[in-house]
């Protein structure tokens, strides 16, 4: 299958006046399908946002290419592309309405007044605020506004949608609720959405893939449940949900590797239990979290972990000691 998005070998550096020269993409390349929903995952400064704005067009690549259905787009303007971006900031025009707001990229692309008329009645419809056409952006909540600057987006029908942590404005409970309005119209429309997050659990859960960003270079490349049972070096699992890594002596493996254990995976039992386990330690903290409670344990030779369990383990306190064990397939093996 042709990918819809191939960025190749791309490379970006910036120049500032008496400094060195900053690269943030370090010879990036990367194939995003067709139909797919995709993320770049990082923490700040790692470079996914550099790299949508040259998908976007609003900055060009230092070295390297970029492809749009297999042509060379890399030189190409925003306008001349055919996709469009939704931005953290909604960026409405406060003195227009909300189907005003909608139509307005349609009118700079001049498309006649009753295929405009229904392009905007078919992108409100895509985000659920049919009722609310005629409302000014003040006159809605967050949410509301950020759906219709997603309906901005999709009314020009773009094959390429870009989305710029798009909801990091808004509150827990309406972000989660975005989540699946995203994947919804993602699934509904057919487009290629690609986003990017620092939020891994935002990722997990609307991506088809992700790639894992730090430093300007990809990481790692993946499902996200690829991604979240194998990582593939102690940053991913480190940033990708929580991960206990420990020396490879302290599990009774060689001492040029490292472990890494999900905290869902340990499972903790009194000292006194005559159960067998892997090693010992002695719990640090206790902390109820609803779904789970979170153990804090210190290992016999200072290292620290964490385990998870869906209920209390009856017994267990702060200060006493305990038994910590796994599967061995629980178990993954990093480079030192």
């Amino acid at each position: 299958m042709q990918a819809m998005i191939s960025i190749e070998n791309v490379s970006k550096s910036f120049l500032a006046k008496g400094a060195e020269p900053f690269t943030a993409l370090d010879d990036v390349s990367m194939r995003i399908r067709d139909r797919e929903f995709f993320t770049l995952l990082g923490p700040s400064g790692c470079g996914k946002t550099t790299l949508l704005r040259i998908i976007a067009g609003f900055d060009f690549p230092s070295a390297g290419t970029v492809r749009i259905e297999g042509a060379d787009s890399s030189a190409l303007p925003p306008q001349k592309r055919p996709v469009n971006t939704v931005f953290q900031s909604y960026a409405l025009f406060p003195h227009m309405t909300v189907a005003e707001n909608v139509a307005f990229g349609l009118q700079m692309q001049k498309v006649v007044k009753s295929d405009r008329q229904a392009r905007v009645a078919e992108a409100l419809r895509l985000v659920r605020l049919e009722s609310m056409a005629s409302r000014l952006p003040g006159q809605l909540s967050g949410g509301q506004q950020q759906r219709v600057a997603l309906a901005r987006a999709l009314a020009p029908r773009p094959k390429v949608l870009l989305l710029d942590e798009p909801l990091s404005a808004l509150d827990l409970k309406l972000r989660r609720e975005m989540q699946g309005e995203l994947k919804r119209l993602q699934q509904e429309t057919g487009i290629t959405f690609i986003l990017v997050t620092h939020d891994q659990e935002e990722a997990l859960a609307m991506s088809d893939r992700i790639a894992v960003m730090s430093a300007g270079r990809v990481l790692q490349m993946g499902a996200p449940r690829e991604i979240y049972d194998n990582p593939k070096s102690r940053f991913v699992a480190d940033f990708i949900g929580e991960s206990n890594v420990l020396p490879g002596a302290t599990v009774g493996h060689g001492a040029d590797i490292m472990v890494a254990v999900r905290p869902e995976r340990i499972a903790l039992s009194m000292l006194a239990s005559g159960l067998p386990g892997k090693i010992r330690g002695t719990i640090t903290s206790i902390t109820y979290l609803g779904l789970d409670t979170l153990y804090e344990i210190t290992l016999d030779n200072g290292e620290r972990l964490r385990s998870r369990s869906r209920q209390s383990i009856s017994g267990l306190d702060a200060g006493q000691p305990v038994i910590l064990d796994w599967p061995s397939d629980a178990e993954r093996h990093l480079a030192n």
